[in-house]
């Protein structure tokens, strides 16, 4: 389903696939992960260009880590996009595992 620009955009975790996503007009955005055990490594975001800028990564990495917190998951940033949101967000640190830095 394409998207509003003034609304925030619909994101469904694919399991399937291992990554969180949104369908937007001009392509999908997506936050693709690995799951070892109760580590879920992010490892890769990307929103179609025309969305740039709009908010669109931290939203889909906002819901990924919200599922990692309902899941018991640890969350390590495998992506720089995702390092940074964490950086920024010092609520999300407990989610590192033991030992992990960003």
């Amino acid at each position: 389903m394409p998207d509003d620009d003034d609304a925030p955009p619909q994101i469904v975790h694919n399991a399937a696939a291992h990554r969180f996503e949104a369908t937007l007009a001009g392509g999908i955005a997506r936050a693709d992960y690995r799951l070892v055990g109760n580590v879920m490594r992010i490892v890769h975001t990307e929103v179609p260009p025309v969305h740039e800028g709009k908010g669109v990564a931290g939203a889909l990495v906002r819901t990924a880590l919200a599922h990692a917190r309902a899941q018991g998951l640890r969350v390590l940033p495998g992506c720089s996009y995702v390092r940074s949101y964490m950086r920024r967000h010092p609520e999300t640190h407990d989610l590192l595992p033991a030992g992990a830095t960003l």
